[in-house]
């Protein structure tokens, strides 16, 4: 969405029906996104969160000390809906990565990190794993890089009513891998068996069901997904 648009979207569409709690403003209605199929009322004019970036605000807010605590963090491919916002907090140290990003801080590959084992307090990697074709060695990178005690959080696209995470090279047409996987550049779907193999890896996973904890009239204010999980890990 272009950044001269917003506003006048955010305007159009002011009201008191839903809210963003990352930056607190109400509208009469969301807007629509998706790739395969489009999914209504779920973008948020003013901040573009989408339904697990308005979870993942709400579980660090009101379950974390993230916004208090001084931390050293990694965010890969910053999302916009966080990005200014964790740059002008005071209490975090914050370092944005990827490839081609061009909100990125260091431009590093996250099969190969250039960081020193043990360096960062808070990782965030949302939405990345699934388009890494050796996820194995990304997940153990993570690892690496994270400090003991430390705590990442690795949102995925995640189909829990599939046990085991789902590959195919032999698609190759892009409107087919859009049907199959989400998006033409996702290289796998996940299943369950993703939290066991963050586990393998070394990390102590806690599969956070977050939207349980909240009312369905908050899960509709907010709209978010009913039942999505948060894989929080941490080195121990």
């Amino acid at each position: 969405m272009s950044f001269l648009v917003r506003p006048f979207l955010t305007f159009a569409l002011r009201g008191n029906k839903y809210t963003d709690p990352i930056d607190g403003k109400s509208f009469s209605k969301f807007l629509p996104y998706g790739y395969e199929v489009q999914r209504e009322n779920v973008l948020s004019p003013s901040t573009l969160s989408l339904e697990r970036h308005r979870l993942l605000w709400l579980y660090l807010k009101n379950e974390t000390d993230f916004f208090e605590a001084e931390q050293k963090v990694l965010h890969f491919a910053p999302e916009q809906a966080f990005y200014k916002r964790f740059r002008k907090m005071k209490n975090l140290d914050y370092t944005t990565t990827d490839l081609n990003s061009p909100l990125a801080d260091v431009k590093a590959d996250i099969c190969d990190l250039p960081f020193s084992d043990n360096t960062y307090d808070v990782i965030f990697c949302n939405h990345v794993l699934e388009h890494i074709p050796d996820d194995t060695k990304a997940m153990r990178e993570l690892f690496r890089v994270l400090k003991p005690g430390g705590m990442a959080v690795l949102q995925i696209p995640q189909d829990l009513n599939r046990r085991d995470t789902f590959e195919d090279d032999s698609i190759t047409d892009p409107k087919e891998r859009t049907k199959i996987f989400g998006q033409y550049d996702h290289v796998r779907i996940y299943g369950r068996d993703y939290f066991d193999k963050l586990r393998s890896i070394g990390f102590e996973v806690r599969e956070v069901d977050y939207t349980a904890q909240l009312s369905p009239a908050e899960m509709e204010r907010y709209r978010l997904s009913k039942g999505e999980i948060i894989p929080v890990c941490f080195k121990r």
